[in-house]
């Protein structure tokens, strides 16, 4: 959770970032564990940002059900 506060934080103003999750910022609570600390990640990540949320199949878990069906 640390690293995850800490990184947003000394990049914040400074550099630009590229962050994908699977999950919505509403969700992010299980990473954070804290209220106050999820909204604060939140906050410097969204701040000056563009926010592109994709509604689309997940490669990677397609990829994965071919190979499980190939390999029973």
């Amino acid at each position: 959770m640390e690293v995850l506060f800490t990184l947003p934080a000394h990049r914040y103003e400074r550099g630009s970032m590229l962050i994908t999750s699977n999950l919505p910022f509403s969700k992010w609570e299980v990473i954070f564990k804290d209220p106050m600390t999820t909204a604060a990640a939140i906050d410097r990540l969204v701040h000056h940002s563009v926010v592109l949320e994709l509604n689309v199949p997940s490669y990677r878990a397609e990829e994965a059900k071919k190979r499980r069906k190939q390999d029973t």
